[in-house]
């Protein structure tokens, strides 16, 4: 089990790539965009993402309007 933070939370989690964490937070919908450790990471690459003890995770969802 590792210790990251997502968003400024701190999580337990026993998952193992960055794609399966925003999945389970619900975060996954529409646009958005997701950094790690100050990384901005393509979508395509977040399940090629490990998950690492103490890694931070922030996922920005995209809101239309003008």
């Amino acid at each position: 089990m590792s210790t990251i933070s997502i968003n400024g939370k701190i999580l337990q989690t026993t998952h193992q790539t960055v794609q399966m964490v925003v999945n389970e937070m619900g975060l996954s919908t529409g646009r958005y965009a997701v950094e790690v450790n100050g990384e901005l990471i393509p979508k395509s690459e977040l399940d090629k993402v490990g998950i690492v003890e103490g890694m931070t995770i922030e996922v920005v969802q995209a809101v239309g309007g003008g």
